[in-house]
Formats: C-alpha cells, sequence, structure tokens
C-alpha cells in the first residue's frame, strides 16, 4: 500500500511543488490538498492519509495549532510533518512540542522531501534538527530537568534517549548497542512510559530542554 499524503499550505505553487515530487514516486499518493489548517481535521476524517504536510504558518489557523486540534480530536490520528520556510521558526518548535513528527524546509531537494514523508510514516526516527535541537536547548527550564530526573532511567534506557534525540531509528539503535530491535522497541516504550511523553518527538524534545542531551 502506498503512503497516502495531505497537503496543507497557503500556496497553491508550494502545494503544485510537493504533490509533483510526491507523486513521481511509486509508493507514495497525495490523498488531498488544504489552503489552510482550518479544512484538516474534516479532511483527515474523509482521507485517512498517513501523513500530513502541514506548513506551520497559515492565515486563519497555523500547522501549531491545527496539529494540536488533529491530535486533541481525531481516533488514531495521522502523522504530522511540519513544513516551513524558516528553520529557526519558533512555530515549528511549538508544533513539535504539540506532537508533531518531523520538519522539513520548503528549499530542502526532491530527495529529501521524499526521504521526510518517508521516515515519518514509518515512525521509528525523527527529523530533528540542529536549528530546533537549539531552540529546544533554550526552553530549558528547571522544570524539565527535574522532571527527567524523576524519570528514573535506566542507563539503557538513557543510552537509547540519547541516540532517539541524535534521529536514529530503531534499526540503528539496535545495530548501534548490539542488541536485537524488539529490545530497542522495550526500552523505547519504557522510556516514553517513564517521561510521560505521547511519542519519540516528545521524548525527545524532554531530552534537550531538560538538558540531558546537549545540542550539536
Amino acid at each position: 500500500m502506498p503512503v497516502t499524503v495531505l497537503l496543507v499550505d497557503d500556496e497553491p505553487l508550494v502545494r503544485a511543488g510537493l504533490r509533483a515530487v510526491l507523486e513521481a514516486q511509486p509508493d507514495i499518493e497525495v490523498a488531498g490538498e488544504a489552503a489552510d489548517g482550518a479544512a484538516v481535521i474534516p479532511l483527515v476524517r474523509q482521507l485517512r492519509p498517513d501523513v500530513v504536510a502541514m506548513d506551520v504558518r497559515m492565515p486563519l489557523l497555523d500547522g501549531m495549532e491545527a496539529t494540536r486540534a488533529v491530535l486533541r480530536t481525531v481516533q488514531d490520528p495521522p502523522k504530522i510533518l511540519v513544513v516551513t520556510t524558516f528553520e529557526n521558526d519558533e512555530y515549528v518548535y511549538e508544533a513539535l512540542r504539540a506532537g508533531a513528527d518531523g520538519f522539513l524546509l520548503k528549499r530542502a531537494r526532491p530527495a529529501e522531501i521524499v526521504h521526510a514523508v518517508r521516515l515519518v510514516a514509518e515512525g521509528d526516527s525523527l527529523l530533528f534538527p540542529a536549528a530546533v535541537r537549539a531552540l529546544a536547548a533554550e526552553y530549558g527550564s528547571a522544570s524539565a530537568r527535574s522532571a527527567l530526573a524523576e524519570a528514573t532511567l535506566t542507563d539503557r534506557e538513557a543510552a537509547v534517549l540519547r541516540l532517539m534525540a541524535r534521529g536514529l531509528s530503531n534499526a540503528e539503535i539496535a545495530a548501534h548497542l548490539v542488541v536485537g530491535t524488539e529490545t530497542v522497541k522495550t526500552h523505547v516504550s519504557a522510556v516514553l512510559a517513564k517521561l510521560g511523553a505521547r511519542d519519540r518527538t516528545q521524548a525527545v524534545i524532554a531530552a534537550y530542554e531538560s538538558g540531558f542531551v546537549a545540542p550539536s
């Protein structure tokens, strides 16, 4: 089955460009388009896309609020890939904090766009560029440090979280630690549970905000 994508951007040329790049791939299908975040929820419910490629800045409902709305109201929500012009955009960071699964620059090369959609659809690794890591570190707080300390991660869980923060997939973490993929999945689940994180993105944000992992 192909990965289905909903394109959400107020610029028709951007949507057309993304559609052309994605539909050139045999394993990706553009299920629909929207010009504003306000149209996302009904389209997600109608089309059931695997991934929503969401512009972060739109006139009626921006990508940050649209992400929150989808994750709050849609059962079994799609993966959300935030698309933006500026890599140090605080709206992007807030969308990631709200639960978006990845980040993509509009000026990305076609191969990078395709890779981003596939990576987010697979759901076991992150698109978390250096600029976003730096923003996460700036949001650091005593409460974030305390929350991570209270999580009492084991040494292996801490190692897994550090590798997650580097953007490694479960398979890559398994190879790095010389363990099985299922073992990594168990550790990832334990990390999420202990941190009270909905997904990998929120766990990694907690790691950066707490200073557990330093931006590089």
